[in-house]
């Protein structure tokens, strides 16, 4: 009878395993991160999890744990490529009874590795460097971080208490006494500043001027920005003498959770009334709204709305673009019988919602329809705006 194989050996053959996946993919290329992969053990940090499944209908997530579906596994997921729910809608889970969810929103997770080392690599680290890190969660992305430039060097901050308690058991576990703040990961934390690097694990839909602020001259920060509709993309800044951070998009695949802070409120806005606003024709669909290059344009141009379709009276399907927060502005598309769209906008502001996606779409058609990379981001004490090209093209504010 063969011997069932030794849990420390699997886990560290399933860590190699993940490296060797990691850098056939491209994403992890610096020795120093990989000898961190092959030694994290990141099965310490999402010891009971949740997995979406991929059946039909609402999104449902199922819980794995050693218990529920055996100690192997259970190990073989939590080295997966693959985002593994922690908590959802800010509430700790019954893990005595954990039941499959459905129609809940995840607020804490151990991010798919292939990301996490994605940005780890784009942070450009060296050795002696202070970090800071906003968004702990379970700690694994942290945990690296100790490991690569060791636990002192490293400062994460978590909003969530119950997360916090969970990743700091997690790292003294592993033997890493990183400093980690339970707080407002968007105040930073000043106590520990100046930072030679900051990173963010959660999307912010502007860059908090206080990570500017601590850190040093020269020195990166690293995030994700987002909006309400959709993910912009990961962005790297190079702070400047003057106060100022100026950077580009290095990707728009990174969709990060919002940071708490910003989030969207529940509610979407007033449906407006059949009468209200003034039409006319477009030739933009609403289709528009969830392409590639054409969102990233609608998050842009209408940085604090939200959309959604509902069928009206005739059966008839009506795109409803609601900003609560302006005002009220709207607008509305509806198919036409030829074929084409109709918008009607409207709201107590003067701002046309529409009318300032159009505007965004000729611009990006004019200069070729360039990819996000080709779009970089200022951030200075007054504003912050996204740009086109170069800081002197056009641009659009953030909503700081």
């Amino acid at each position: 009878m063969t011997a069932a194989p030794d849990f420390d050996t699997t886990a560290a053959k399933l860590r190699q395993q993940l490296a060797d996946h990691l850098t056939a993919g491209g994403r992890l290329r610096s020795p120093g991160w990989r000898t961190a992969v092959e030694a994290v053990p990141r099965h310490e940090f999402v010891s009971r999890f949740y997995r979406e499944t991929d059946a039909p209908g609402l999104t449902t997530w199922t819980p794995v744990t050693p218990e529920l579906v055996g100690t192997e596994e259970w190990l073989r997921q939590a080295y997966a490529d693959d985002t593994l729910i922690t908590q959802f809608d800010g509430q700790e889970i019954d893990w005595d009874d954990p039941k499959p969810i459905s129609n809940a929103h995840p607020t804490s997770s151990s991010t798919l590795p292939s990301l996490v080392v994605r940005m780890l690599e784009e942070l450009q680290v060296h050795d002696g460097m202070n970090v800071m890190e906003i968004g702990t969660g379970t700690g694994y992305s942290t945990a690296l971080m100790c490991h690569r430039l060791g636990a002192a060097r490293i400062t994460s901050i978590e909003t969530d208490h119950d997360v916090a308690g969970r990743a700091r058991a997690a790292l003294s576990r592993c033997g890493f006494a990183s400093r980690l703040v339970v707080g407002d990961g968007l105040a930073g934390h000043a106590e520990g500043a100046p930072y030679d690097r900051t990173i963010a694990t959660c999307g912010v839909r502007h860059v908090p001027y206080a990570w500017v602020q601590q850190a040093r001259p020269g020195g990166l920060i690293l995030t994700t920005l987002r909006g309400w509709m959709r993910s912009l993309g990961l962005i790297r800044l190079t702070v400047g003498h003057d106060g100022r951070a100026e950077g580009r998009f290095l990707t728009e695949d990174p969709s990060f959770m919002i940071a708490r802070q910003q989030d969207a409120p529940d509610s979407l806005g007033t449906i407006p009334a059949p009468d209200e606003g003034t039409a006319r024709e477009t030739p933009h669909g609403p289709g528009l709204l969830t392409g590639s290059g054409s969102g990233f344009l609608a998050q842009l141009a209408m940085p604090g709305a939200r959309f959604f379709s509902l069928p009206g009276s005739n059966g008839t399907a009506h795109t409803y673009v609601l900003d609560s927060a302006n005002g009220g502005a709207f607008a509305v598309l509806t198919p036409t019988e030829g074929g084409g769209w109709s918008v009607r906008q409207g709201g107590r502001s003067r701002v046309r919602l529409w009318d300032e996606y159009e505007a965004a779409l000729a611009l990006w058609g004019e200069a070729g329809f360039p990819a996000p990379t080709d779009f970089g981001v200022t951030v200075a004490p007054e504003q912050q705006s996204v740009w086109l090209g170069s800081p002197g093209g056009p641009s659009w504010r953030l909503p700081a």
